[in-house]
């Protein structure tokens, strides 16, 4: 089954990467935050000059952000939701398409897509923009779980060919102090974030919270990133801060029955109906 046909119910009492109890099932269920620290982490991702060739110039995202926006998210929830088999095959099919993706930035640097380095950074800046995100607008973490919340992505991150990736918050700051003297300003950036306030993502009367979650996004960023990537007017007030954080700790408390995390819940609770090959078990 592809990605856009992603079914968190099966097969049954297939378990995910991660237990149900984990800080990831936690962090990853709660849509307003994951739509915010996604954009975050493409900003990141795309301040480096090597990705932002890779992403710009090979994929859909500048002539198709809502489907490319849509194709991601849900990369990320069967990460995290899906059955391990149905990860497993995504993870592959992931490297397949990266192994094609290679070229020359316009300096002149070669870059592929698999290159360990570019990896690390796509993974990384997922993993801490998505965390960011939850625990400035939904539910601050402490240090424990935010320790064991980049230890629970490292198997994950291994079948996507990622090597070492941080192993707790004190590594992941590390890998941003060595990436950081990369970064660079881009008119990409620019670019993307109009493409990504105004692309039809929500339904038309939800726009203006469109545009308010890009720019939740940008304010994420660590100060002295988002100056060195020339993102400095994007900033949000207060008020909109508070309203973010309404929205979020209201996704946390109205979970739809078809969430990944609801339908992955369901599938797991199948091991106690079913034997080992799906029978019904008395």
């Amino acid at each position: 089954m592809g990605i856009e046909g992603a079914d968190f119910r099966e097969p049954a009492g297939e378990p995910a990467m991660l237990p149900p109890d984990s800080v990831s099932w936690r962090v990853f269920r709660n849509p307003v935050t994951m739509y915010i620290g996604g954009i975050a982490a493409v900003l990141l991702e795309l301040g480096e000059p090597r990705v932002r060739h890779g992403v710009w110039d090979h994929s859909s995202f500048k002539r198709d952000p809502a489907g490319r926006l849509r194709r991601t998210g849900l990369a990320a929830m069967i990460t995290v939701y899906g059955a391990r088999s149905q990860f497993e095959a995504l993870a592959a099919r992931v490297r397949r398409m990266h192994a094609r993706v290679q070229g020359e930035t316009d300096d002149g640097r070669f870059y592929a897509a698999n290159d360990p380095e570019l990896l690390l950074w796509v993974q990384a800046t997922a993993s801490w923009a998505f965390l960011e995100a939850y625990s400035r607008y939904a539910a601050p973490l402490g240090q424990v779980e935010r320790d064991r919340y980049y230890a629970e992505a490292r198997p994950g991150a291994a079948l996507y060919g990622v090597e070492a990736p941080p192993a707790n918050e004190a590594g992941m700051q590390a890998l941003m102090a060595r990436i950081r003297p990369q970064l660079e300003p881009s008119p990409v950036l620019d670019e993307l974030i109009a493409i990504l306030g105004t692309a039809d993502i929500l339904p038309l009367p939800l726009r203006p919270l469109q545009r308010l979650g890009v720019r939740a996004a940008v304010d994420l960023l660590p100060s002295v990133m988002r100056g060195q990537l020339g993102l400095t007017g994007h900033r949000l007030r207060r008020h909109e801060r508070a309203l973010l954080g309404l929205l979020a700790k209201g996704a946390g408390r109205f979970e739809l029955p078809s969430s990944p995390a609801r339908q992955a819940a369901a599938r797991l609770a199948n091991v106690r109906r079913c034997g080992p090959a799906g029978l019904a078990t008395s």
